[in-house]
């Protein structure tokens, strides 16, 4: 008897040929089982717990014990200091006000221009309405300390202290860095700049070596807004320096402080003069001022 799969090496087999079973549909089985899949797969969805996932116009749920998602705030804009407004002339407006029992002075501008002086200052120069030494004197050689620009002019170059001030085009800006390009920039457009101690630096205080008290001035950047500021007693550089954070100050460097001499002229033409006009022991011939005077 032959076996089906059995052939001779003599005899073809034709696949697909007259075979009763190949004239029957192949692909009902398969269509079949998929249709019962998909069934079994719809009621087990139902039946099985599942996350249906977060709803668009859902927020997330908050937990328990997770903390509190933090909402990041715009910076509210600082109240101006001043009290007057928009002025119509050109003066100083003075404040006195008290910081940690620190009493101060501050010397607000309106519309005015800064410049930078070197030398004895007149004191009977109307158009000069507020003066305050800036940078500091060498007691070796009577040089400025750090680096000074006058119109243009570099006078002294150092980083003995890294707060400094630059005027340029009667844009003033009050700063902290160990290299600033306004340096270069004042000497190329005949801008000033001077160099003293750091106070505040982006709203907080900046330690300083000196100790001891004295009266303490400072220039002060807060919000765009620029005064000078004066304590009324002695005060040390630590205290005076927290007294601005809290003041809101954002940007502050020191002044020439103690009995050196200046003045500011209020609303009505009063000259206000602090520290001792008398000359010092030496005649230093680079003193050098603060000086503003009405914008033209």
């Amino acid at each position: 008897m032959k076996v089906v799969n059995d052939i001779g090496d003599d005899e073809i087999r034709v696949i697909g040929g007259d075979d009763p079973d190949d004239h029957k549909p192949r692909g009902w089985k398969w269509l079949l089982l998929l249709l019962i899949g998909i069934i079994i797969g719809g009621i087990l969805w139902r039946v099985t717990p599942h996350d249906p996932g977060i709803p668009e116009d859902k927020a997330v749920e908050q937990g328990y014990f997770d903390p509190e998602p933090e909402v990041a705030e715009p910076p509210t804009p600082k109240t101006p200091l001043s009290r007057v407004g928009k002025a119509d002339h050109a003066f100083v407006e003075m404040a006195d006000t008290t910081l940690n029992d620190i009493p101060m002075r501050i010397y607000i501008p309106h519309r005015m221009r800064f410049s930078l002086h070197v030398g004895t200052i007149d004191r009977n120069d109307p158009s000069i309405l507020f003066a305050a030494q800036a940078a500091d004197v060498r007691a070796d050689n009577g040089g400025i300390v750090g680096a000074f620009v006058l119109k243009g002019e570099p006078l002294a170059w150092g980083l003995s202290k890294k707060g400094f001030c630059a005027i340029i085009h009667d844009t003033v800006t009050v700063g902290v860095a160990d290299n600033s390009p306004l340096f270069e920039e004042a000497t190329e457009k005949e801008g000033y700049f001077f160099r003293q101690f750091p106070l505040v630096a982006n709203g907080q205080i900046v330690e300083n070596e000196p100790r001891g008290k004295a009266i303490r001035r400072a220039l002060c950047d807060r919000g765009g807004e620029l005064f000078t500021v004066e304590t009324l007693t002695p005060e040390s550089f630590h205290d005076f320096s927290q007294a601005l954070a809290d003041l809101g100050t954002d940007q502050a460097i020191y002044l020439v402080g103690a009995d050196s001499y200046g003045w500011a002229t209020d609303a009505m033409g009063q000259r206000h003069e602090f520290g001792n006009p008398a000359p010092p022991k030496k005649k230093w011939k680079n003193i050098s001022y603060l000086v503003m005077r009405a914008m033209p």
